[in-house]
């Protein structure tokens, strides 16, 4: 599952993604359409469970979840028509599967913002608008051809014509197609036509070093817009965050500390990036390695258990599992399984997050 960070340009876009795959990068010129093709990065989403686990079991590594997030260059206003290299840039943001736009609260007279003033909600306007607008032309383009298909009688093509004009009315609405209820099969053919407004989306709000808990009228301007649909809003000092990736651990924690933060906030990003892109985590515990597994919400254990090896689902028998609570009262599996606390799950199990648990399987 990949994350898209977009933004317009000089919002702290491409410093928030060194800062969070703590890259060594040279810092990027400020003007736009510095960053032609995307950059990848595989990020750890910090999970204080594991460690929690780690007490009892003593393992010899820990493995947490991980997510690729990709730096897709500035969009401007016009990139739906072609402005700054602009369909280039939006074919990448329809490769991924969920957006975190980087919205600029702060002021700095030294980095220039591409409209002149400062204004979170004219710059997620914009993007929303472009977006909406290349969908648009996408659904559009793909309408005659699912007509004409289904004046023959193609009944999957009656169903295409019924979610694109769905689909189209959403968006001459100016409203984005997330925000549209679609049956399941609906959904499901909605998303051959990698429309970005149907992708969920993140945004951080990127602030300056005075305001690192987001209480600047800039920042609730995002955090109402994000709540009116259903968003959600995380909030960075991409500046900081760059600085606190180039420390030791020790001098980092130290900082932090100084700043009265437990921990930096690309950790919440993280996290929050996990649970727009709609995963959630389970947890194997054994002396070689704790590690967390990546899952959908919604995974059967049968599905679970084939993250781990194809053939784990393939011969899926049951899942015996136990949840972190019972690891903290009783301190061992054992001593879990002889109370009784020990839960065996067949297929129809629908895994928690944070369920702790091993597979039986014979293929």
């Amino acid at each position: 599952m990949e994350a898209g960070i977009v933004g317009l340009p000089n919002v702290g876009k491409s410093s928030l993604f060194n800062a969070v795959t703590c890259s060594q990068a040279a810092q990027a010129a400020n003007y736009p359409f510095c960053t032609i093709e995307p950059n990848e990065g595989m990020v750890s989403v910090p999970d204080p469970r594991l460690d929690r686990i780690a007490v009892f079991v003593k393992p010899e590594r820990i493995l947490p979840a991980t997510i690729k997030l990709v730096d897709i260059a500035g969009i401007v206003k016009g990139a739906s028509v072609g402005e700054g290299l602009g369909n280039k840039f939006l074919t990448h943001i329809r490769e991924v599967d969920a957006i975190i736009q980087v919205v600029r609260c702060f002021d700095d007279p030294d980095v220039t913002h591409v409209s002149g003033r400062i204004d979170p909600l004219s710059d997620i306007e914009i993007i929303e608008t472009e977006l909406m607008l290349a969908d648009m032309q996408v659904m559009e383009n793909a309408l005659p051809k699912a007509q004409r298909a289904a004046k023959i009688g193609d009944k999957d093509a009656k169903q295409r014509v019924e979610v694109i004009e769905k689909c189209l009315a959403q968006l001459n609405q100016g409203l984005p197609v997330r925000g549209l209820e679609l049956d399941p099969m609906e959904k499901k053919v909605a998303m051959t036509f990698g429309l970005m407004t149907a992708k969920p989306i993140l945004f951080a709000a990127n602030v300056d070093e005075k305001d690192l808990q987001g209480q600047s009228p800039l920042v609730q301007q995002v955090r109402d817009y994000a709540k009116s649909h259903n968003a959600g809003v995380v909030v960075v000092c991409a500046k900081l965050e760059a600085e606190l990736a180039e420390l030791e651990p020790a001098d980092r924690d130290e900082m932090l500390a100084s700043l009265g933060l437990t921990e930096p906030s690309l950790a919440s990003l993280a996290r929050e990036a996990y649970r727009t892109l709609g995963q959630q985590s389970y947890f194997t515990a054994g002396v070689k390695e704790v590690r967390a597994w990546t899952i959908p919400i919604g995974a059967t254990a049968p599905q679970s258990a084939g993250v781990i090896h194809t053939d784990f689902e393939r011969g899926f028998i049951r899942a015996e599992v136990y949840t972190l609570d019972d690891l903290e009262t009783y301190k061992t599996e054992a001593a879990i399984r002889a109370a009784g606390k020990l839960r065996v799950e067949g297929k129809s199990y629908v895994m928690q997050d944070g369920d702790i648990c091993h597979f039986l399987f014979n293929v």
